[in-house]
């Protein structure tokens, strides 16, 4: 037995923060000697950031990179580590990892598989590297290897999968295996995204078992760059057993994971499979060697992984997107220097969520990190007196307003009084009735006729979307707050939101969730919410209301619903066309079966409204603020689905649609 221990560094990193992104990796390195970590993982491109996006291709990135790693260096002393970081290579800059050992580069792993789908764009900046090749870095008057390579060190043999790498059927740990590599690193860069942790788990646990090793696994934490939330969850396993879980969702800057490994065991393992094939060759080109004294521990007590109790629960999704996007909340405003949020409150659903979210946020930070602990992360705000509680940092944070006009209903009014009290917000009500008015005034004498509903319905919709905007920017404004958006993803879809108006914000937080689930996750903050948040009850008054823009005069009785469809069906319709990238005629044909409660002249309707809605409104979705990445079935135009903003507007599908329901006799 050769008892050793590895780590699975996360840290809260900002592209171009050169001085944070150290602070955060020496703060992971001293937890580690102190422990007495031989092995140490940090995430991908933990120096620069992930997502530095076209600045990668600036020499100066290269060039702070490369400074801060001489810097990183002597932290390392007495472990070995491995560093995240851009390599230029004969004018192609490569996704590395640089392995260091006991304060000395011993070269450079450059990633095989670039991540390219959904919100990544690695070959905009990167090269993949072809598998096999090493070559020879040279920087200066230094010279290292790069490339496809693995190391033995001090009598442990290491490789790496980049990220995206062990996401691929033809994974580098298959041949890292057939060496007999003992220890597999995978710093990693993966964004959040619903239930991903699952997929995660199974890679990592698999692969120690598949390639007889111990696979240790290490992701960034944190809202990076402003859309992609990283949770951290750091994950060690070892011979098919999942030995260390790292919490997710963290507020800290940075974490670390932890266990204790034999060497031998799966050593051992690899030994008793008949199916396992080493290669036998002379000493590879690839294999780098060093010279290191390991830490040698005793065996450790008996334990298993432990996975936090909100993660086994029937309500997982309401308590990922609570933390995800509380967290993603905390990093914006602090990372933007923002001293808080101004909501427009509607009384309605998707504003009430909104500042919900900040509550809940307020309510994780403080039970993560304590008085002193938020006050540290908040020090550059210069309050002299903090908060002494969540619900006054709450206060402090968040201010609504709701802003009325003739056609706004007691009912919402309530809803957003009562709404702003129960999370605890700073709260206004200002009546714009009169400013609409001299907007409707002002255009009626520019023309010489009277707007009516009869012939002006959207004109008259709108304004009083747009007479919102001046106002609430104003109170934003005097706070150097950030303006909430309140738009979601099913309006999103369909562009049923007004420009400049409920669209007018800074940052969209929910804009990358459908209505049907922002409604369930409403229900389930009303009754429980995150354990260490708890319920808010208020929430029941808007829980109670149909969804509705309040826009048409009262007695229309105006609903998102009625102007749409049910929206169920409109998420349905979505993911099947946006997700799946089904025609017309294919998605009419699955919702039928799945709606059966609808007639097939409804749900035609339903179908064509929704193509047409989504190929006239891309122009809309361009213009959204910033919004947060919580599902891979994201409409974001920048990072997940690009539509053309002008189009044929499925005119031709849409027609062989309707001559196929004939021909079926499917009405």
């Amino acid at each position: 037995m050769k008892w050793i221990k590895v780590a699975a560094g996360v840290v809260n990193q900002t592209p171009l923060d050169w001085a944070g992104n150290r602070d955060n990796i020496f703060a992971v390195l001293a937890a580690c000697r102190e422990s007495e970590v031989t092995i140490c993982c940090l995430p991908e491109m933990c120096i620069t950031g992930y997502n530095c996006e076209d600045a990668f291709h600036g020499a100066s990135v290269r060039d702070y990179a490369w400074s801060m790693l001489q810097e990183i260096l002597p932290a390392t002393k007495g472990m070995i580590v491995s560093v995240g970081l851009p390599v230029w290579h004969r004018n192609a800059i490569y996704n590395a990892a640089c392995l260091v050992a006991d304060g000395k580069i011993l070269g450079f792993v450059a990633k095989q598989n670039l991540a390219a789908d959904g919100l990544h764009y690695e070959p905009r900046w990167f090269k993949a590297w072809p598998v096999g090749e090493r070559a020879i870095l040279e920087v200066g008057e230094e010279r290292y290897p790069l490339g496809d390579l693995w190391f033995e060190v001090g009598g442990i043999r290491l490789g790496f999968e980049i990220c995206e790498d062990a996401w691929v059927a033809e994974r580098p740990g298959t041949r890292l295996s057939r060496r007999g590599v003992d220890v597999i690193l995978n710093p990693s860069a993966s964004h959040f995204a619903f239930d991903k942790i699952e997929t995660r788990k199974r890679f990592v646990i698999e692969g120690s078992r598949a390639f007889g090793a111990t696979y240790v696994y290490a992701n960034l934490l944190g809202n990076e760059a402003g859309r992609t939330i990283y949770d951290g969850g750091a994950l060690i396993a070892s011979a098919g057993t999942l030995i260390t879980e790292g919490s997710r969702f963290s507020f800290a800057d940075w974490g670390v994971a932890t266990a204790v490994i034999d060497l031998e065991l799966p050593r051992q393992m690899q030994a008793k499979v008949g199916s396992f094939r080493p290669l036998i060759e002379q000493e590879d080109g690839q294999l780098v060697r060093a010279s290191f004294e390991p830490i040698e521990l005793d065996p450790p007590a008996p334990g298993t992984s432990k996975t936090p109790e909100w993660e086994k629960g029937s309500h997982r999704k309401e308590e990922e997107f609570s933390r995800s996007v509380s967290l993603a909340l905390f990093d914006y405003m602090r990372k933007s220097r923002s001293r808080g949020f101004v909501i427009s409150l509607s009384g309605g659903a998707d504003s009430s969520a909104c500042a919900a979210l900040v509550r809940t946020m307020a309510e994780l930070a403080w039970s993560e990190l304590g008085l002193e602990g938020v006050a540290s992360k908040l020090q550059w705000l210069g309050w002299k007196d903090f908060p002494a509680s969540p619900a006054d940092l709450t206060r402090r944070l968040l201010l609504c307003a709701y802003q009325a006009t003739r056609n706004s209903s007691e009912q919402t009014r309530s809803s957003a009084e009562t709404v702003a009290r129960g999370v605890g917000a700073e709260y206004l009500e200002l009546d714009v009735d009169a400013l609409v008015e001299s907007y409707v005034a002002l255009i009626e004498g520019g023309i010489g006729r009277e707007l009516k509903w009869e012939t002006d319905d959207v004109v008259l919709q709108n304004i009083q979307a747009r007479v919102r905007a001046p106002s609430i920017w104003m109170l934003a404004n005097l706070r150097n707050a950030l303006l909430l958006a309140t738009s979601n993803r099913s309006e999103a879809a369909v562009g049923y939101a007004t420009m400049d108006g409920d669209t007018a914000g800074g940052l969209s937080p929910i804009a990358g969730i459908d209505k049907a689930f922002l409604r369930e996750w409403l229900r389930w903050a009303e009754t429980d919410g995150p354990a260490e948040a708890g319920p808010i009850p208020e929430l029941s008054a808007v829980n109670r209301l149909e969804p509705t823009a309040e826009l048409r005069p009262l007695d229309q009785d105006q609903t998102d619903e009625k102007d749409l469809m049910p929206y169920p069906v409109l998420d349905a319709i979505e993911r099947a066309a946006i997700r799946d990238r089904r025609s017309p005629i294919e998605v009419y044909r699955l919702m039928r079966p799945r709606f059966p409660e609808y007639r097939g002249d409804v749900m035609k309707l339903w179908v064509r409204r929704f193509f047409t809605l989504w190929a006239r409104n891309q122009w809309k979705r361009e213009r959204y603020a910033p919004s947060f990445h919580v599902d891979d079935r994201n409409l974001d135009p920048k990072t997940w689905y690009r539509f053309p903003i002008l189009s044929g507007g499925y005119r031709l599908e849409l027609e062989r649609m309707e001559q196929w329901i004939v021909e079926e006799g499917e009405e």
